[in-house]
């Protein structure tokens, strides 16, 4: 019985986004130029160097290139983001860009409920034509060629990966840097911290979980946290190898060079570009709703940051297997569930996985 009402429920809220979808497609939203105000929520300030601020400057960008009204909303947390959603679309919005995989139900809701079209992340089934579209990003190509960096630079033959949580971007990042890794032929060890279940903002446990896996061996940390890599970026500054060398990091999103202290070994750099001006342009041709966003090392969506710290001799080796995964002989699998991607790494400090 319950399961017969969990599903007529289910069916209920398809068929309520669907007459929403209707209702977007009727006012506009799929006609002409429909994009008029583009609209970007993110749960931090857009001065992180990561998520949030690649989420607020894409928007920017884009807002500039079509000539658009901006309407940014930060700092909002993890919670309730449904005030604010009703809110934009009452100042007009046309697209609001919902960036964080918490606002993933909220979101849909309220396009439903208002007619204005979302863009929502991490749910790659819950597209709406007309209303609700969706760009489960991820870097795992680019991780992979991080992997085999990291593996390369290492001197103690263990590296680490610690993340804030486990959700579908990370999970295919941490996947990719673990089996660049392993094709680096090296036996290099992996190990593999979670700070919490969402300890994105943590920067205090970011900081202690990464002093851990430096403990355990780690002399290069793949960092995954959005403010709490702030924390972990701060344990490689101040805490050696067990070798008594320097530890280095490789970060996510965003370049973090202006802030290097001589231990900011790379990063796995996203461009939200052009995944938002696809969104605006599908809008505008009637299409959004109808396919998912992604990016990737072919248009730079996706890309290795090079610094100083690199040898040219690895670089090079590096940019030719880019070129080979572009190509498609290096293939790299996208792993989003949180058990599959554990048991790529040699040992795990983290609660079970749900």
């Amino acid at each position: 019985m319950r399961e017969f009402i969990g599903k007529t429920m289910q069916r209920a809220a398809i068929a309520g986004l669907a007459l929403g979808a209707l209702v977007a497609i009727s006012a506009g939203a799929g006609a002409g130029d429909a994009v008029k105000k583009i609209a970007v929520l993110v749960p931090e300030q857009g001065t992180d160097y990561g998520w949030n601020q690649q989420g607020v400057d894409a928007a920017r960008a884009v807002a500039e290139k079509y000539d658009l009204e901006f309407l940014p909303a930060e700092g909002l947390g993890y919670g309730d983001v449904r005030p604010t959603l009703r809110e934009l679309a009452d100042e007009g919005a046309s697209l609001m860009i919902a960036h964080a995989s918490g606002y993933n139900t909220a979101a849909p809701e309220i396009a439903a409920e208002t007619g204005v079209p979302v863009a929502i992340v991490d749910k790659p089934d819950g597209l709406v034509a007309g209303l609700v579209g969706d760009y489960t990003l991820s870097g795992h190509d680019g991780a992979y060629l991080a992997g085999m960096l990291a593996a390369k630079m290492s001197r103690t033959g263990t590296v680490g990966i610690v993340v804030s949580g486990e959700p579908p971007s990370w999970n295919s990042q941490s996947a990719g840097f673990a089996m660049g890794v392993r094709a680096s032929g090296s036996g290099t060890k992996i190990v593999y911290a979670v700070i919490g279940p969402a300890a994105y903002a943590d920067a205090a446990g970011g900081r202690r979980v990464t002093e851990s896996v430096i403990s355990a061996g780690a002399d290069v940390v793949f960092g995954q946290g959005n403010g709490s890599s702030f924390g972990m970026i701060q344990a490689v500054e101040t805490t050696s190898a067990v070798d008594g060398g320097k530890a280095w990091f490789i970060d996510v999103i965003g370049d973090k060079s202006g802030l290097d202290k001589g231990h900011l070994l790379s990063s796995v750099l996203w461009d939200m570009i052009p995944v938002y001006s696809a969104m605006v342009e599908d809008l505008n041709a009637g299409r959004f709703g109808t396919v998912g966003y992604k990016i990737g090392l072919a248009d730079d969506s996706v890309r290795l940051l090079k610094t100083a710290h690199i040898p040219d001799a690895i670089w090079d080796s590096l940019m030719k297997v880019r070129q080979q995964i572009i190509d498609g002989s290096v293939p790299v699998a996208e792993v989003y569930d949180a058990r599959d991607v554990r048991a790529l790494m040699t040992s795990v400090e983290a609660p079970a996985a749900e």
